[in-house]
């Protein structure tokens, strides 16, 4: 009977609550998965039809043979991995600095990288468009990089110098007295451990990028125009084209969904060792 209790208080208290948020989060998802194998007829009837009748790939099909959207989803995937190879060339070497030296105004830039997190990105939008316009960036893969790379360098620098101070400096003191330079200290002893952290940093560049709009919007045109500023071109004036823009944003969220899986408990792992040991 206690048992029986103990069991009905728990689904109460916390399975339920807990199954009322994931639906909460994950129903949006669904409902954009539905509306995209919607006929078109269903999606101007009324009443509301929640279950597509007739499930078609209709809108996919449109939305692949009919407009320019895989040359965009090629274009935010080159995107995505040079803002991620350049975030970690440039935060891994910042984050071991920073974790091992130390010199003056250090803890006030490692404060400085959090709260530039705090203040919109919009703010950086006038000085980075003038900036890119002079050097001739607009509309380039190499501007729109470095436009995402802005607001994602901090805090991966941030990240990474946690996972740096959990790694014991024995190890480089021991590498060089070995012969070992820095560099072959930094390459061959402690990359290695810091892999989990890399992995992290990695994916929260790549997926901050692949869903970046405002900077995309600003710094790109046709040549090099993102996904999520093509999703927008599905929205008219008076009409908008819910088949092609569910479609389309379903296959935003695949690449990164996939990408989560393959690597989640890496990545867990590597925020839990983190969090902990910094």
């Amino acid at each position: 009977m206690i048992e029986r209790r103990s069991r009905t208080r728990r689904i109460l208290e916390v399975e339920l609550p807990v199954l009322l948020i994931v639906l909460f989060a994950l129903g949006p998802y669904g409902w954009m998965i539905l509306t995209s194998l919607k006929p078109q007829v269903e999606l101007s009837t009324w009443p509301l039809t929640y279950w597509p009748r007739e499930p078609t790939l209709q809108h996919y099909s449109d939305l692949i043979a009919r407009t320019n959207f895989a040359g965009s989803l090629g274009n935010s995937l080159m995107i995505a991995i040079g803002a991620s190879l350049l975030g970690l060339g440039v935060s891994i070497p910042a984050a071991y600095a920073f974790s091992r030296f130390r010199f003056r105004g250090r803890q006030g830039l490692l404060t400085g990288f959090l709260v530039i997190n705090m203040f919109p990105v919009v703010l950086l939008i006038i000085p980075l468009f003038l900036m890119m316009r002079r050097f001739g960036l607009i509309d380039t893969f190499l501007g729109v990089i470095l436009g995402h790379s802005t607001f994602s360098i901090p805090f991966a620098i941030w990240m990474l110098t946690s996972y740096f101070n959990a790694i014991p400096k024995d190890l480089d003191e021991a590498a060089m007295i070995d012969g070992a330079s820095r560099l072959q200290t930094i390459r061959l002893i402690i990359l290695p451990l810091l892999m989990p952290g890399v992995v992290t940093a990695g994916i929260y560049i790549f997926i901050t990028s692949w869903n970046e709009y405002l900077f995309a919007m600003m710094l790109s045109g046709q040549a090099v125009r993102t996904v999520t500023v093509a999703l927008q071109l599905f929205i008219g004036e008076f009409t908008i084209q819910w088949g092609l823009l569910t479609a389309g944003g379903t296959l935003i969220a695949l690449p990164v969904t996939f990408l989560f899986l393959l690597v989640q408990r890496r990545l867990v792992g590597g925020l839990t060792a983190g969090a902990v040991k910094s």
